[in-house]
């Protein structure tokens, strides 16, 4: 069922079963507006759950795919509103959480695979969603920055907790500690980008690899990222008697069965992710 989105800031569309998300306020190169994370906040969930859908491929209009968070709208709170009273602590805190887990959480959470395609600047929350994909694409004029020290904030959207696991702790605190723009080579170099593209191949070289994933073993790929994901809070034995478990679920998926005959009659295989 095709998703309609209920924003012109966002835009979907599928592409066999790669479904791609496109951030579309060019003019304020992708900056987060309320109408665009609610609407993106729907997609993503749309997409999680959608049987059409093998991967997720999030991108943004023109030479940006997103600023963060809008600088300019932030002096406009309501508490600056006259006669307006100003939202408590609480309800601030528990509508930026909800937001925050329904973006880059559930990006992170989402058992298929997913892909950013940067054609441009991934600052602040553009980052930290970009990070919150599996993996990155990043066209050869794009950089990458944390931003929230320029700005007297501390970050957001699970920016410490992503960029420590990608980078590493050291280099975590160098780049939010500075907000220092790092060029997609740099970051293809430290590892925050997979793959460096030139500019006009971008959209066409990470759509063909998200289509790729998109037509794998979904099964298997969802129990790989609950491997991946526990490795780093369980010990080694513990890792090995949930891989064992996993290992025999998926041996007896349709998937396995399929690639054993591709393997035998030399041919690619055909996934129906079941």
């Amino acid at each position: 069922m095709t998703f309609i989105s209920s924003s012109d800031q966002l835009l979907v569309a599928m592409h066999g079963k790669v479904a791609v998300i496109t951030l579309n306020r060019p003019e304020a190169r992708n900056a987060l507006s309320p109408d665009l994370t609610g609407a993106l906040r729907k997609a993503i969930a749309w997409a999680a759950e959608a049987e059409e859908v093998g991967a997720l491929m999030l991108t943004g209009a023109g030479s940006a795919f997103c600023s963060g968070g809008d600088v300019k709208a932030m002096g406009k709170r309501p508490s600056d509103v006259e006669h307006s009273k100003p939202p408590s602590f609480e309800d601030q805190y528990q509508e930026m959480r909800a937001r925050h887990h329904e973006i880059a959480g559930a990006l992170h959470k989402m058992r298929k695979p997913t892909l950013a395609a940067l054609p441009g600047p991934a600052a602040g929350a553009g980052m930290s969603i970009a990070l919150s994909c599996d993996m990155r694409f990043a066209a050869e004029s794009a950089f990458l920055s944390t931003a929230y020290a320029r700005i007297g904030v501390s970050g957001d959207y699970g920016m410490a907790w992503l960029l420590t696991r990608v980078v590493g702790p050291a280099r975590a605190r160098q780049l939010l500690l500075t907000s220092e723009r790092v060029t997609s080579q740099r970051a293809y170099d430290m590892g925050l980008v997979t793959e460096v593209v030139a500019d006009s191949k971008l959209q066409e070289a990470a759509l063909e690899y998200a289509t790729q994933l998109a037509n794998g073993p979904q099964v298997a790929y969802a129990y790989i990222k609950d491997n991946l994901d526990e490795a780093l809070s369980i010990d080694h034995a513990t890792a090995i008697d949930r891989e064992v478990d996993r290992f025999l679920k998926t041996r007896s998926t349709q998937d396995h069965k399929e690639a054993v005959r591709a393997f035998s009659e030399k041919r690619p295989p055909v996934f129906q992710g079941k």
